[in-house]
């Protein structure tokens, strides 16, 4: 098997974009660090449970052994789902978590790819799991190829002066600020990214695949948080990429 160190995302246009894969040093590294957090949690809880010593020992190991899976399932699930690929270990090492295709990670997604952490730990120290890495040509373990993931690593990358690039300067979408800071909200970084570098690449593509590629950018930014119609109506796609980037480049 043929392995790869970059997913390649491609566009129904051909426009292909390059994310670097994780490695399985590094994510082993970060499960570590998550381990580590999660422990400490389970100390807490176990701390909570003090009062309950009196039941007795194996009631009391019973309840910590069922903690430990609670606390690791939930923390996998809530930190990711609102880090949006991220648990803490992740955002220190510069890892995300993101749907294979590059489309936004779901919440069933993260939820099967955390269920599935259970299955990669057999028999012992992540044996499963890491041998999955190993085998696959995205380092993908058993969760990711199940729900649909990989993890890339999210390099620090300069952010570019998007009116400098259009020499445009009003942006009626900045002038809503409750409709912009939902779009902050709701654009996965990732997709940040990819449109960054296609309104800096612009010039580079081919006049058809340009309307195609921001034509697709528009369409998924305007059906994340429709604008007033009267604001809007007048972009062009390509306009309406650049000043949903200014918003959400503002505050990075």
């Amino acid at each position: 098997m043929i392995r790869s160190s970059t997913a390649v995302i491609r566009t129904p246009e051909g426009v292909e974009f390059r994310l670097p894969l994780a490695g399985l040093f590094s994510r082993m590294l970060a499960f570590a660090i998550d381990l580590c957090v999660i422990v400490a949690l389970l100390q807490l809880l176990r701390q909570l449970l003090g009062p309950l010593a009196a039941l007795g020992t194996d009631t009391l190991r019973a309840i910590t052994i069922v903690g430990y899976f609670v606390i690791s399932l939930t923390y996998g699930i809530l930190t990711e789902w609102f880090w949006r690929g991220q648990t803490v270990g992740k955002r220190l090492l510069g890892l995300r978590v993101m749907e294979a295709s590059g489309l936004r990670l779901t919440l069933a997604q993260v939820i099967v790819r955390n269920l599935m952490r259970f299955a990669d730990g057999l028999p012992a120290l992540y044996l499963v799991g890491g041998a999955a890495c190993v085998l696959s040509a995205r380092c993908q373990r058993l969760g990711d190829l199940v729900a649909g993931t990989i993890v890339i690593r999210t390099s620090r990358w300069t952010v570019p002066d998007v009116g400098q690039q259009t020499g445009e300067k009003y942006n009626s979408l900045a002038e809503q600020r409750h409709l912009a800071a939902r779009l902050r909200k709701q654009v996965d970084p990732e997709l940040v990214r990819l449109a960054a570098s296609a309104m800096v690449r612009r010039n580079d593509l081919e006049p058809g695949a340009r309307l195609l590629v921001f034509g697709e950018l528009a369409g998924y930014l305007r059906n994340l948080v429709p604008y007033p119609t009267e604001l809007v109506d007048q972009l062009s796609d390509e306009q309406y990429v650049r000043n949903a980037l200014a918003v959400l480049l503002a505050r990075r």
